[in-house]
């Protein structure tokens, strides 16, 4: 049975500013033709409303929901880590499915289709996203040195979960500053042997930059092409600290940066100059961090807080316009996460992961550009459906797969739970 989605604006993200009247045929979860006209066995109706690629988190950590508004004083990441490291220890099973369900349901209203996860106990992240239908890149999570690599990656459970039409299986190692240069060694060795992608945090305060500088005599990213680790597909978050030469480096190797604005803004890390890194031929991708140190999981406060960012910190409107932004939100995204080939655009032959926005609303009306209204004045009240692999998640906003009230019940629960001890 197909659907044929009709009367769409349709905003494909394959040629700048390109946008059309058109109808959407959906089929086996893929887009099989984009033409007006189109008839099918299931036709919505979608007048008014605007198909735009579903929106791609390219990191967060999803579980990372407890700690949304808590420990918001802390001066720096440092010491923000201090006060969360000690609950993350704490996190079971059952946390981590519960707070993933509720990050799910924030990505899918805010017309998110798939994200990019570092976090622990995967397996059950894996379970959620199953249960809500978003598509998910979650990565084994690896800390410490090369004996505590050997330890987590002899206990994978997350293989059992995985669903190859919906989810990917990646490694992280999480950062300089928590991993040994053996557990890096090892970590690229691992996703070379299983076909894996590979992503960290790198450069992401001016200490983590210091730091390498004093402890390995060169630049974070210097340290771990020096490791090897570069050599396999991979990501790397924030990048606020990264010098010319580095980034250079990592257009060379096709390794892209995904910028997290909110969390770079909120523990004071600083402004990655994005707009520069574009000019040095970055890939540059968008992300939220994790609820914790962003406060949410909205990739539409996302895209506008980067361009405005981008706007105030070079004191030039152009250096970042809002087709630019919506890229990196979609294609840009999609592309560092080496999945451009199926998501990221609305093409015949791609997933069908679409979000449909009604922008005849008061925030965005009139809408004299388009690409401007959806990165300025988008709000998630104006997110109208949302569909993964031709699955409708989100229908004239209302959450189809999950149960919001009873998740945040749990999470409540859980989380006196998490605190107290």
């Amino acid at each position: 049975m197909n659907t044929v989605l009709k009367n769409l604006t349709v905003i494909p993200m394959t040629q700048e500013k390109k946008f059309f009247r058109s109808d959407i045929l959906i089929e086996d979860g893929i887009i099989r033709k984009i033409a007006p006209g189109l008839h099918g066995d299931i036709e919505k109706d979608c007048s008014g409303l605007t198909a735009i690629p579903g929106l791609i988190n390219a990191h967060t950590h999803l579980s990372m929901t407890y700690m949304r508004n808590y420990k918001d004083t802390c001066s720096n990441l440092q010491e923000w880590l201090g006060q969360i490291f000690p609950i993350e220890d704490r996190m079971d099973d059952e946390d981590i499915y519960y707070g993933s369900l509720l990050g799910l349901c924030e990505l899918i209203r805010s017309g998110c289709t798939a994200f990019a996860d570092m976090y622990f106990h995967q397996w059950m992240t894996a379970r959620a996203c199953k249960e809500a239908g978003v598509r998910g890149f979650l990565s084994l999570t690896l800390f410490g040195d090369e004996e505590e690599t050997r330890h987590r990656l002899s206990n994978i459970r997350l293989d059992s979960e995985i669903d190859d039409n919906l989810l990917r299986r990646d490694v992280a190692v999480h950062a300089i500053y928590t991993c040994s240069a053996g557990t890096y060694r090892y970590a690229a060795a691992w996703a070379k042997e299983h076909n894996a992608v590979v992503n960290t945090h790198l450069s992401e305060t001016r200490k983590e930059m210091e730091d390498c500088l004093n402890e390995n005599e060169c630049l974070p990213a210097f340290y771990l092409d020096r490791l090897g680790f570069f050599d396999v597909p991979c990501y790397v978050a924030h990048g606020v600290w990264l010098q010319d030469e580095e980034v250079k480096l990592l257009a060379g190797k096709d390794v892209s940066i995904i910028h997290n604005p909110s969390s770079n803004c909120k523990l004071a890390s600083g402004i990655a100059p994005v707009s520069h890194f574009r000019s040095l031929g970055a890939n540059v991708g968008l992300g939220t961090d994790g609820a914790s140190s962003n406060n949410n999981l909205s990739m539409i406060k996302e895209m506008r807080l980067a361009a405005m960012i981008s706007t105030a910190s070079t004191l030039d409107v152009a250096a970042l316009p809002p087709y630019e932004v919506l890229r990196m939100a979609t294609v840009n995204s999609a592309k560092a996460l080496k999945a451009d080939k199926y998501i990221g655009t609305l093409e015949e032959g791609k997933k069908a992961d679409i979000t449909l926005v009604n922008v005849q609303s008061c925030n965005m009306c009139p809408v004299n550009d388009i690409f401007s209204a959806l990165v300025f004045s988008l709000d998630s009240a104006n997110i109208d459906s949302v569909y993964v692999n031709g699955k409708c998640l989100l229908e004239n906003g209302k959450l189809t797969t999950l149960d919001e009230d009873y998740i945040i019940s749990q999470v409540y629960r859980r989380w006196e739970k998490l605190r107290k001890e």
